[in-house]
């Protein structure tokens, strides 16, 4: 089992030593997973947030000056018919951290379950949320849940989010006791962050037993209050990518489209570094150009690039690992 000190060995590697290192985190995918990379479909369904994060636009002081939407039953079910008719069964549900969206999106779950015959992953990246409402959502058909802790070092997390690490694990607890499947993992290059940090996240997720780990590099955002920094450095977030693979070979680990924003080929090195899910963008237009994650010149996957990306690297486009008649047996 690797220990902090050898994660953070593989961190700072470049060059050869870094080659080696992507070499030995594709083995290991592919050992598990063969060449398949699980395909997600995201619909951001709401641009308005409770939270105040410093390095988001969607972030609650900069709420009266944005066009906000959230998204309406309908909208949520004609985008899974749209995901599905792409042949991808994951249908994935994005929002800014406000409570309206358990009602909207697990009012629609039911109606989007049947639709695939029940051949479909649920998956939500909602926020935190009462564990009541997180049961609710279980209920209504929903399997999956992205919650990323940002940073395992509590003074930088509440610097950074205004709210404490404690109460992000008490969601993630919630969530893998009500069975969910779960998604963690952190920012790479916020201020004043370190690699002994950077190697933390990766621990806390293995023993936090979740099933999905992304590292994502910091990317300066206009009318945030970082948005004079740096951006987060790509090499290390592909190093922590790899080292994710290594630390727990099982996990799905994506090559989040930030890579790209920060670096031309920064998503095809996810890939070459270990990573084995792309997520794929289905928000309407008119939506997509306010969900301001990363400002308005935010790098958005569609179907075409994403086929075509992974072709050129002779990965196989794959469904859910989780659900349906692709589901591998230690994931069922």
């Amino acid at each position: 089992m690797l220990d902090e000190h050898e994660i953070i060995d593989m961190l700072k590697l470049r060059g050869k030593d870094q080659e080696e290192l992507f070499a030995k985190a594709r083995k290991e995918r592919q050992r598990v997973f063969e060449n398949r990379v699980v395909l997600r479909g995201v619909t951001e369904i709401g641009n308005t947030c409770r939270v105040n994060c410093e390095f988001c636009p969607m972030r609650r002081e900069n709420t009266r000056d944005n066009a906000t939407f959230l998204a309406d039953e309908k909208t949520l079910i004609e985008s899974a018919e749209d995901i599905k008719d792409s042949g991808i069964n994951v249908v994935f549900f994005q929002a800014g951290e406000i409570p309206q969206t358990t009602r909207v999106v697990g009012s629609a779950l039911p109606t989007i379950t049947k639709m695939f015959d029940g051949d479909v992953e649920i998956l939500l990246n909602l926020g935190n949320k009462k564990r009541s409402e997180y049961e609710w959502l279980r209920e209504q058909g929903a399997t999956s849940y992205i919650i990323k802790h940002e940073t395992s070092d509590p003074d930088l997390n509440l610097r950074m989010r205004h709210e404490t690490l404690e109460s992000r694990l008490k969601c993630m607890s919630d969530l893998l006791e009500l069975g969910f499947k779960v998604g963690s993992g952190g920012i790479i290059g916020l201020p004043g962050q370190t690699l002994e940090s950077i190697a933390r996240d990766i621990i806390l997720a293995r023993d936090m037993g979740i099933h999905m780990c992304s590292f994502s590099p910091f990317v300066p955002a206009p009318e945030t209050p970082l948005a004079h920094l740096a951006p987060g450095d790509v090499d290390t977030t592909l190093n922590a990518l790899a080292a994710s693979r290594l630390v727990s070979p099982d996990w799905l680990i994506p090559s989040v489209s930030a890579l790209a924003k920060n670096r031309k080929d920064g998503q095809k090195s996810g890939y070459l570094a270990g990573a084995n899910v792309m997520t794929v963008n289905f928000t309407p237009k008119r939506d997509s150009e306010r969900y301001l994650i990363y400002g308005k010149n935010r790098f958005v996957v569609r179907p075409g690039y994403g086929s075509g990306l992974l072709a050129e690297l002779g990965l196989v486009p794959g469904r859910s690992v989780f659900a349906g008649k692709e589901a591998l047996p230690e994931f069922a």
